[in-house]
């Protein structure tokens, strides 16, 4: 059982095995992403600070599809779906991001949230099969397969990177600050 911080965020294991610190530091930034964009107000999702185009209902959508690029797509081999299927990412690469506007707070939540749960079952499947060892069945455009144990320090990398961004914005909509 791990402890829970006051935003609600399972912290980090400070010891244990590789695969329990990986997993432990995911759950953590996937946790202050959802404490990050926990607003219900549409224009808050879609607020931007500065010169940037970047909303927290955009990073929701983005990290949604993130995930099942990721666990699903390269791990598993498996096509996307729905909305991601029917998308011309050629003629809009962005679509993920600036598609956001368009869908309810719910909606992003409840997307980014099954997401990961698809993603969990993944993992899971992933681990039974191989281990963090595991190579993805899909290759890199340099024709490199990734492993699992990368997969998922990829995954907290964009949690990183992105919890700093929603920080950033929701400071902006309600002063809130914090890791």
């Amino acid at each position: 059982m791990s402890d829970v911080d006051e935003q609600g965020r399972p912290e980090p294991p400070t010891d244990g095995d590789e695969l329990s610190i990986l997993r432990g530091f995911l759950d953590f930034h996937r946790a202050t992403f959802a404490w990050k964009t926990n607003v219900s107000d549409a224009d808050a999702l879609n607020r931007t600070v500065g010169a940037s185009t970047m909303t927290l209902g955009g990073m929701m959508k983005h990290l949604a599809l993130v995930e099942e690029h990721w666990f699903s797509y390269v791990l598993h081999n498996r096509e996307l779906e729905a909305p991601w299927d029917t998308v011309d990412w050629d003629a809009d690469p962005d679509w993920d991001w600036h598609s956001a506007v368009d869908d309810s707070p719910d909606d992003l939540r409840a997307l980014w949230r099954n997401a990961v749960a698809r993603s969990e079952a993944s993992l899971e499947n992933a681990l039974a099969d191989g281990g963090l060892d595991r190579p993805s069945p899909r290759r890199r455009r340099d024709g490199r397969a990734t492993t699992l144990r990368w997969i998922v320090v990829h995954m907290i990398e964009e949690y990183c990177r992105h919890n700093g961004h929603a920080d950033l914005i929701r400071e902006s909509i309600d002063g809130l600050t914090g890791e």
